[in-house]
Protein backbone atom coordinates (compact mmCIF):
# COMPACT_ATOMS: atom_id res chain seq x y z
CA UNK A 1 0.00 0.00 0.00
CA UNK A 2 1.29 3.33 -0.83
CA UNK A 3 2.42 5.52 2.68
CA UNK A 4 3.25 8.48 0.23
CA UNK A 5 1.81 11.00 -2.79
CA UNK A 6 3.67 13.68 -4.54
CA UNK A 7 1.47 17.10 -5.42
CA UNK A 8 2.13 20.19 -6.50
CA UNK A 9 1.84 23.43 -3.84
CA UNK A 10 -0.96 25.32 -5.71
CA UNK A 11 0.88 29.02 -4.90
CA UNK A 12 4.22 28.11 -5.43
CA UNK A 13 4.04 25.21 -7.78
CA UNK A 14 6.78 23.54 -6.34
CA UNK A 15 6.54 19.63 -5.33
CA UNK A 16 5.60 18.71 -2.23
CA UNK A 17 5.61 15.12 -0.78
CA UNK A 18 3.26 13.47 1.51
CA UNK A 19 4.30 10.80 4.08
CA UNK A 20 0.93 9.35 5.89
CA UNK A 21 0.34 5.70 6.77
CA UNK A 22 3.04 2.70 7.90
CA UNK A 23 6.43 3.48 5.95
CA UNK A 24 7.88 0.36 4.23
CA UNK A 25 10.42 -1.75 2.32
CA UNK A 26 9.14 -4.29 0.59
CA UNK A 27 8.36 -4.31 -2.90
CA UNK A 28 4.78 -4.35 -4.19
CA UNK A 29 4.26 -7.43 -6.88
CA UNK A 30 1.18 -5.81 -8.14
CA UNK A 31 2.91 -2.44 -8.98
CA UNK A 32 5.65 -4.43 -10.55
CA UNK A 33 2.95 -6.43 -12.66
CA UNK A 34 0.72 -3.28 -13.86
CA UNK A 35 3.74 -1.31 -15.21
CA UNK A 36 3.37 1.05 -12.07
CA UNK A 37 5.91 2.97 -10.28
CA UNK A 38 7.09 1.51 -6.95
CA UNK A 39 5.23 2.01 -4.16
CA UNK A 40 7.60 1.97 -1.30
CA UNK A 41 10.91 3.69 -0.05
CA UNK A 42 12.17 2.90 -3.47
CA UNK A 43 9.82 4.96 -5.33
CA UNK A 44 10.20 7.94 -2.85
CA UNK A 45 13.36 7.92 -3.66
CA UNK A 46 13.08 7.43 -7.41
CA UNK A 47 10.82 10.14 -7.17
CA UNK A 48 13.02 12.80 -5.23
CA UNK A 49 15.97 12.20 -7.69
CA UNK A 50 13.77 12.96 -10.39
CA UNK A 51 13.04 16.38 -8.67
CA UNK A 52 16.02 17.48 -10.09
CA UNK A 53 17.92 19.61 -6.91
CA UNK A 54 14.04 22.19 -6.72
CA UNK A 55 12.97 23.16 -3.38
CA UNK A 56 11.08 20.50 -1.95
CA UNK A 57 8.80 20.26 1.36
CA UNK A 58 7.80 17.23 2.95
CA UNK A 59 4.76 17.01 5.35
CA UNK A 60 4.78 14.09 7.80
CA UNK A 61 1.91 12.11 9.43
CA UNK A 62 2.95 8.32 10.45
CA UNK A 63 3.03 6.31 13.36
CA UNK A 64 6.10 5.04 11.71
CA UNK A 65 7.71 1.89 10.27
CA UNK A 66 10.24 0.09 8.74
CA UNK A 67 14.27 1.50 9.53
CA UNK A 68 15.78 0.38 6.52
CA UNK A 69 12.87 2.28 4.93
CA UNK A 70 13.52 5.16 6.65
CA UNK A 71 17.01 4.96 6.62
CA UNK A 72 16.60 4.75 2.32
CA UNK A 73 14.07 8.03 2.28
CA UNK A 74 16.61 9.96 5.39
CA UNK A 75 19.67 9.44 2.33
CA UNK A 76 17.45 10.00 -0.51
CA UNK A 77 16.51 13.85 1.38
CA UNK A 78 19.71 14.40 2.64
CA UNK A 79 21.52 14.02 -1.12
CA UNK A 80 19.11 16.02 -2.67
CA UNK A 81 20.92 19.41 -4.09
CA UNK A 82 17.56 21.64 -2.79
CA UNK A 83 15.99 22.87 0.20
CA UNK A 84 14.07 20.33 1.72
CA UNK A 85 11.68 21.43 4.28
CA UNK A 86 10.17 18.41 6.85
CA UNK A 87 6.92 20.13 8.33
CA UNK A 88 4.87 17.42 10.73
CA UNK A 89 1.14 18.33 10.84
CA UNK A 90 0.39 15.21 12.90
CA UNK A 91 2.52 12.76 14.22
CA UNK A 92 6.37 11.69 13.53
CA UNK A 93 6.53 8.31 15.93
CA UNK A 94 9.53 5.80 15.84
CA UNK A 95 10.97 5.70 12.46
CA UNK A 96 8.76 8.31 10.66
CA UNK A 97 10.95 10.54 12.86
CA UNK A 98 14.23 9.50 11.24
CA UNK A 99 12.64 10.73 7.78
CA UNK A 100 12.35 14.13 9.69
CA UNK A 101 15.70 14.42 10.43
CA UNK A 102 16.70 14.86 6.89
CA UNK A 103 14.91 18.51 6.70
CA UNK A 104 17.20 21.32 6.36
CA UNK A 105 14.16 22.85 8.40
CA UNK A 106 11.88 20.86 10.72
CA UNK A 107 8.69 22.28 11.86
CA UNK A 108 5.86 20.92 13.54
CA UNK A 109 2.37 22.42 13.58
CA UNK A 110 2.05 22.89 17.14
CA UNK A 111 -0.72 20.10 18.01
CA UNK A 112 1.64 17.80 16.52
CA UNK A 113 4.30 15.23 18.45
CA UNK A 114 7.26 13.58 17.46
CA UNK A 115 8.25 10.29 19.39
CA UNK A 116 11.87 8.54 19.58
CA UNK A 117 12.10 4.84 21.21
CA UNK A 118 14.48 1.75 20.45
CA UNK A 119 14.33 -0.18 17.46
CA UNK A 120 11.65 -3.43 17.65
CA UNK A 121 11.77 -6.56 16.19
CA UNK A 122 10.61 -9.99 16.67
CA UNK A 123 12.87 -13.53 17.00
CA UNK A 124 11.99 -16.77 17.97
CA UNK A 125 14.56 -19.74 18.45
CA UNK A 126 16.93 -20.92 20.77
CA UNK A 127 19.78 -18.82 22.98
CA UNK A 128 21.91 -17.83 19.76
CA UNK A 129 18.81 -16.68 18.08
CA UNK A 130 17.88 -14.43 20.83
CA UNK A 131 21.50 -13.22 21.26
CA UNK A 132 22.02 -12.37 17.17
CA UNK A 133 18.32 -10.47 18.07
CA UNK A 134 20.01 -8.19 20.53
CA UNK A 135 23.52 -8.36 18.56
CA UNK A 136 21.21 -6.36 15.37
CA UNK A 137 18.79 -4.45 17.39
CA UNK A 138 22.21 -2.64 19.33
CA UNK A 139 23.37 -1.65 15.71
CA UNK A 140 20.61 -0.84 14.22
CA UNK A 141 20.03 1.91 17.37
CA UNK A 142 23.39 3.23 16.81
CA UNK A 143 22.55 4.31 13.46
CA UNK A 144 19.41 6.12 13.99
CA UNK A 145 21.08 7.85 16.88
CA UNK A 146 23.68 8.87 14.17
CA UNK A 147 20.51 10.42 12.81
CA UNK A 148 19.40 12.04 15.94
CA UNK A 149 22.77 13.20 17.04
CA UNK A 150 23.72 14.98 13.49
CA UNK A 151 20.38 17.13 14.04
CA UNK A 152 20.44 17.68 17.83
CA UNK A 153 23.92 17.92 18.40
CA UNK A 154 23.19 16.07 21.44
CA UNK A 155 25.73 13.57 22.78
CA UNK A 156 25.35 9.66 21.36
CA UNK A 157 24.91 8.98 25.76
CA UNK A 158 22.13 11.08 25.92
CA UNK A 159 20.03 10.54 22.59
CA UNK A 160 20.59 6.66 23.45
CA UNK A 161 18.51 7.58 26.97
CA UNK A 162 16.20 9.17 25.16
CA UNK A 163 15.48 6.33 23.27
CA UNK A 164 15.37 3.88 26.18
CA UNK A 165 12.65 6.35 27.80
CA UNK A 166 10.72 6.45 25.16
CA UNK A 167 10.40 9.94 24.52
CA UNK A 168 7.54 12.08 23.47
CA UNK A 169 8.02 15.82 22.52
CA UNK A 170 5.30 18.81 21.53
CA UNK A 171 6.30 21.11 19.27
CA UNK A 172 7.80 23.28 21.28
CA UNK A 173 9.88 20.79 23.66
CA UNK A 174 10.90 19.38 20.08
CA UNK A 175 12.34 22.56 19.39
CA UNK A 176 14.08 23.51 22.98
CA UNK A 177 15.58 19.55 22.92
CA UNK A 178 16.81 20.56 18.84
CA UNK A 179 14.74 18.14 17.47
CA UNK A 180 12.87 20.81 15.24
CA UNK A 181 13.63 23.93 14.06
CA UNK A 182 10.39 26.10 14.89
CA UNK A 183 6.60 25.85 15.49
CA UNK A 184 4.34 26.45 12.64
CA UNK A 185 1.43 29.42 13.09
CA UNK A 186 3.96 30.48 15.46
CA UNK A 187 2.04 33.80 15.92
CA UNK A 188 -0.87 31.95 17.05
CA UNK A 189 -0.28 31.24 20.79
CA UNK A 190 -1.32 27.44 22.05
CA UNK A 191 -1.78 26.39 25.64
CA UNK A 192 1.01 24.28 26.93
CA UNK A 193 -1.35 22.53 28.99
CA UNK A 194 -3.74 21.86 26.24
CA UNK A 195 -0.47 20.38 24.10
CA UNK A 196 0.63 18.47 27.28
CA UNK A 197 -2.73 16.69 27.37
CA UNK A 198 -2.73 15.99 23.81
CA UNK A 199 0.90 14.57 24.35
CA UNK A 200 -0.08 11.95 26.69
CA UNK A 201 -3.28 11.47 25.18
CA UNK A 202 -1.50 10.13 22.05
CA UNK A 203 1.08 8.30 23.88
CA UNK A 204 -1.24 6.25 25.71
CA UNK A 205 -3.21 5.49 22.66
CA UNK A 206 -0.11 4.49 21.13
CA UNK A 207 1.01 2.39 23.62
CA UNK A 208 -2.21 0.81 24.78
CA UNK A 209 -2.83 -0.10 20.45
CA UNK A 210 0.38 -1.70 20.07
CA UNK A 211 -0.26 -1.05 16.31
CA UNK A 212 0.65 2.71 16.53
CA UNK A 213 -1.94 4.02 14.52
CA UNK A 214 -3.81 7.00 16.42
CA UNK A 215 -5.97 9.18 14.15
CA UNK A 216 -4.15 12.20 14.21
CA UNK A 217 -6.49 13.79 11.53
CA UNK A 218 -9.61 12.98 14.01
CA UNK A 219 -7.89 15.34 16.46
CA UNK A 220 -6.47 17.96 14.68
CA UNK A 221 -10.65 18.36 13.30
CA UNK A 222 -11.39 19.03 16.92
CA UNK A 223 -9.05 21.70 17.03
CA UNK A 224 -11.38 24.09 15.16
CA UNK A 225 -9.43 27.35 14.33
CA UNK A 226 -12.56 29.11 15.01
CA UNK A 227 -13.04 28.53 18.73
CA UNK A 228 -9.70 27.58 19.86
CA UNK A 229 -9.86 27.81 23.73
CA UNK A 230 -12.93 25.52 23.85
CA UNK A 231 -12.42 23.38 21.04
CA UNK A 232 -8.59 22.67 22.27
CA UNK A 233 -10.54 22.39 26.08
CA UNK A 234 -13.10 19.60 24.81
CA UNK A 235 -10.14 18.10 22.85
CA UNK A 236 -7.93 17.45 25.66
CA UNK A 237 -10.65 15.98 28.07
CA UNK A 238 -11.19 13.81 24.83
CA UNK A 239 -8.29 12.43 24.85
CA UNK A 240 -7.13 12.12 28.59
CA UNK A 241 -10.11 10.30 28.89
CA UNK A 242 -9.20 7.43 25.53
CA UNK A 243 -12.95 9.04 23.75
CA UNK A 244 -12.03 9.13 19.85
Amino acid sequence: MKFWNIVRNEETGSPEIRIEGPIQMEESLWAWFLGQKEQTAKGIREEIREMDGKDIVVWINSTGGECIAASVIYTALREHKGKVTVKIDGSAISAASVIAMAGDEILMAPTSVMMIHNPLTYAEGEVKDMEKAIEILTEVKETIISAYAAKTGKPRKEIARLMDEETWMGARKAVEMGFADGVLYDQEETDDLTVNGIVRGMSAIYNSLGTGTVNTKELLRRLDPENKKWKMAKAQLAIEQNRF
